[in-house]
Protein backbone atom coordinates (compact mmCIF):
# COMPACT_ATOMS: atom_id res chain seq x y z
CA UNK A 1 0.00 0.00 0.00
CA UNK A 2 1.33 3.43 -0.81
CA UNK A 3 1.34 5.78 2.16
CA UNK A 4 -1.11 9.03 1.71
CA UNK A 5 1.34 12.11 2.24
CA UNK A 6 0.85 12.52 6.22
CA UNK A 7 1.35 8.45 6.80
CA UNK A 8 4.93 9.22 4.52
CA UNK A 9 8.28 9.93 6.22
CA UNK A 10 9.87 13.15 5.74
CA UNK A 11 13.69 13.71 5.50
CA UNK A 12 14.03 14.88 8.88
CA UNK A 13 12.35 12.00 10.20
CA UNK A 14 13.98 9.38 8.51
CA UNK A 15 17.51 11.06 9.57
CA UNK A 16 16.37 11.43 12.89
CA UNK A 17 15.78 7.59 13.03
CA UNK A 18 19.27 7.06 11.89
CA UNK A 19 20.67 9.33 14.58
CA UNK A 20 19.11 7.34 16.62
CA UNK A 21 20.05 4.12 15.74
CA UNK A 22 23.93 5.31 15.86
CA UNK A 23 23.12 7.05 19.37
CA UNK A 24 22.04 4.02 20.79
CA UNK A 25 24.79 1.69 19.73
CA UNK A 26 27.39 4.57 20.83
CA UNK A 27 25.84 5.19 24.34
CA UNK A 28 25.92 1.75 25.09
CA UNK A 29 29.16 0.57 24.12
CA UNK A 30 30.59 3.67 25.86
CA UNK A 31 27.84 4.60 28.90
CA UNK A 32 26.70 7.57 30.51
CA UNK A 33 29.56 8.60 32.49
CA UNK A 34 30.52 11.97 31.37
CA UNK A 35 29.06 11.90 28.34
CA UNK A 36 28.86 15.24 26.36
CA UNK A 37 27.23 15.82 22.68
CA UNK A 38 30.32 16.74 20.71
CA UNK A 39 32.14 13.65 20.93
CA UNK A 40 28.65 11.74 20.61
CA UNK A 41 27.90 13.84 17.43
CA UNK A 42 31.76 13.44 16.04
CA UNK A 43 31.23 9.55 16.68
CA UNK A 44 27.88 9.43 14.66
CA UNK A 45 28.84 11.56 12.32
CA UNK A 46 26.55 14.40 13.09
CA UNK A 47 27.09 17.97 15.28
CA UNK A 48 26.21 18.56 18.81
CA UNK A 49 23.75 21.21 17.09
CA UNK A 50 22.07 18.90 14.69
CA UNK A 51 21.63 16.03 17.51
CA UNK A 52 19.88 19.41 19.52
CA UNK A 53 17.52 20.37 16.81
CA UNK A 54 16.04 16.25 16.50
CA UNK A 55 16.54 15.91 19.74
CA UNK A 56 15.76 19.04 22.09
CA UNK A 57 18.66 18.10 24.88
CA UNK A 58 20.84 14.99 25.97
CA UNK A 59 18.43 14.03 28.39
CA UNK A 60 15.84 13.68 25.60
CA UNK A 61 17.93 11.92 23.54
CA UNK A 62 18.73 9.36 26.43
CA UNK A 63 15.02 8.70 27.08
CA UNK A 64 14.31 8.18 23.61
CA UNK A 65 17.06 5.73 23.46
CA UNK A 66 15.97 3.93 25.84
CA UNK A 67 12.80 3.85 24.22
CA UNK A 68 13.63 2.28 21.13
CA UNK A 69 15.51 -0.52 23.44
CA UNK A 70 12.25 -1.34 24.77
CA UNK A 71 10.67 -1.54 22.00
CA UNK A 72 13.14 -3.76 20.41
CA UNK A 73 12.55 -6.23 23.51
CA UNK A 74 8.62 -5.88 23.50
CA UNK A 75 8.53 -6.84 19.53
CA UNK A 76 10.82 -9.46 20.69
CA UNK A 77 8.28 -10.70 23.09
CA UNK A 78 5.39 -10.68 20.98
CA UNK A 79 7.20 -12.80 18.28
CA UNK A 80 7.56 -14.88 21.16
CA UNK A 81 3.94 -14.57 21.90
CA UNK A 82 2.80 -15.73 18.72
CA UNK A 83 4.91 -18.75 18.61
CA UNK A 84 1.78 -20.65 20.86
CA UNK A 85 4.39 -21.45 23.42
CA UNK A 86 3.65 -21.20 27.04
CA UNK A 87 4.29 -18.11 29.25
CA UNK A 88 7.10 -19.69 30.88
CA UNK A 89 8.37 -21.16 28.05
CA UNK A 90 8.29 -17.72 26.65
CA UNK A 91 10.16 -16.15 30.15
CA UNK A 92 13.39 -18.70 29.63
CA UNK A 93 13.63 -17.63 25.97
CA UNK A 94 13.54 -14.38 26.91
CA UNK A 95 15.82 -14.82 29.44
CA UNK A 96 18.33 -15.94 27.32
CA UNK A 97 18.12 -13.44 24.80
CA UNK A 98 18.12 -10.62 27.50
CA UNK A 99 20.76 -11.70 29.35
CA UNK A 100 23.14 -12.17 25.81
CA UNK A 101 26.28 -9.57 24.97
CA UNK A 102 23.69 -8.17 22.13
CA UNK A 103 21.60 -6.76 24.76
CA UNK A 104 23.92 -6.42 27.87
CA UNK A 105 25.02 -3.06 26.74
CA UNK A 106 21.17 -1.49 26.53
CA UNK A 107 20.69 -3.09 30.62
CA UNK A 108 23.50 -1.38 31.74
CA UNK A 109 22.20 1.90 29.90
CA UNK A 110 18.66 1.35 31.62
CA UNK A 111 19.69 0.52 34.80
CA UNK A 112 22.11 3.90 34.71
CA UNK A 113 19.37 5.88 33.91
CA UNK A 114 17.05 4.88 36.31
CA UNK A 115 19.78 5.16 39.14
CA UNK A 116 20.05 8.86 37.47
CA UNK A 117 16.15 9.20 36.97
CA UNK A 118 15.60 7.98 41.09
CA UNK A 119 18.11 10.68 42.15
CA UNK A 120 16.64 13.20 39.88
CA UNK A 121 13.24 12.75 38.85
CA UNK A 122 12.95 16.20 37.06
CA UNK A 123 15.54 15.51 35.03
CA UNK A 124 13.79 12.36 33.30
CA UNK A 125 10.04 13.32 34.09
CA UNK A 126 7.60 10.57 33.54
CA UNK A 127 10.52 7.85 32.97
CA UNK A 128 10.16 6.04 35.90
CA UNK A 129 6.28 5.81 35.74
CA UNK A 130 6.34 4.74 32.16
CA UNK A 131 9.29 2.14 32.27
CA UNK A 132 6.91 0.24 34.80
CA UNK A 133 3.63 0.95 33.71
CA UNK A 134 4.46 -0.29 29.86
CA UNK A 135 5.85 -3.04 30.58
CA UNK A 136 2.69 -3.82 33.21
CA UNK A 137 0.71 -3.37 30.20
CA UNK A 138 3.08 -5.19 27.78
CA UNK A 139 2.86 -8.01 30.59
CA UNK A 140 -1.09 -8.32 30.96
CA UNK A 141 -1.28 -8.90 27.41
CA UNK A 142 -4.69 -8.61 25.77
CA UNK A 143 -6.77 -9.38 29.40
CA UNK A 144 -8.85 -6.88 30.86
CA UNK A 145 -7.17 -4.96 33.48
CA UNK A 146 -7.47 -6.60 37.13
CA UNK A 147 -5.98 -6.65 40.21
CA UNK A 148 -4.13 -10.15 40.09
CA UNK A 149 -3.37 -9.76 36.63
CA UNK A 150 -1.32 -6.87 37.25
CA UNK A 151 -0.22 -8.05 40.38
CA UNK A 152 1.37 -10.79 38.36
CA UNK A 153 2.69 -9.07 36.02
CA UNK A 154 4.54 -7.05 38.95
CA UNK A 155 5.98 -9.87 40.44
CA UNK A 156 7.24 -10.72 36.73
CA UNK A 157 8.67 -7.48 36.55
CA UNK A 158 10.72 -7.52 39.74
CA UNK A 159 12.05 -10.57 38.97
CA UNK A 160 12.68 -10.12 35.76
CA UNK A 161 14.60 -6.80 36.38
CA UNK A 162 16.55 -8.38 40.19
CA UNK A 163 17.66 -10.85 37.77
CA UNK A 164 19.04 -8.75 35.09
CA UNK A 165 20.99 -6.52 37.76
CA UNK A 166 22.34 -9.16 39.46
CA UNK A 167 23.95 -10.62 36.16
CA UNK A 168 25.28 -6.96 35.01
CA UNK A 169 26.95 -6.46 38.16
CA UNK A 170 28.40 -10.39 39.15
CA UNK A 171 28.43 -12.05 35.59
CA UNK A 172 27.87 -15.12 37.39
CA UNK A 173 26.07 -17.18 35.22
CA UNK A 174 25.26 -20.48 36.60
CA UNK A 175 24.13 -18.93 39.94
CA UNK A 176 21.62 -16.31 38.67
CA UNK A 177 20.53 -18.95 35.71
CA UNK A 178 19.64 -20.95 38.54
CA UNK A 179 17.43 -18.98 40.03
CA UNK A 180 15.89 -17.65 36.86
CA UNK A 181 15.30 -21.01 36.26
CA UNK A 182 13.55 -22.07 39.56
CA UNK A 183 11.57 -19.05 39.78
CA UNK A 184 10.33 -20.38 36.28
CA UNK A 185 9.43 -23.58 37.45
CA UNK A 186 7.71 -22.49 40.39
CA UNK A 187 5.64 -20.09 38.09
CA UNK A 188 4.74 -23.23 36.82
CA UNK A 189 2.86 -24.24 39.49
CA UNK A 190 0.63 -21.24 39.48
CA UNK A 191 -2.52 -22.35 38.03
CA UNK A 192 -3.37 -21.41 33.95
CA UNK A 193 -4.56 -17.92 34.20
CA UNK A 194 -3.54 -16.53 37.06
CA UNK A 195 0.02 -15.59 35.22
CA UNK A 196 0.55 -13.94 31.98
CA UNK A 197 3.57 -13.55 29.81
CA UNK A 198 7.63 -12.36 30.62
CA UNK A 199 9.64 -9.63 30.15
CA UNK A 200 11.73 -7.56 31.98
Amino acid sequence: MIPCPSMARTPDDTLRAALLDRAVDYVCEHGLSGLSLRPLAKAIDSSSGLLLYHFGSKDELLIRIIQVGRERQQSMMRDLESADLSPTEIGRKLWRAYSSPRWEPLFRLFFEVYALALQDRSRFPGFLKSNVNEWLTALEGPAPVDPQARTTATIILAAFRGFLLDFCATRERARVDRAVDQFFTFLDTVPSGEHHDVAS
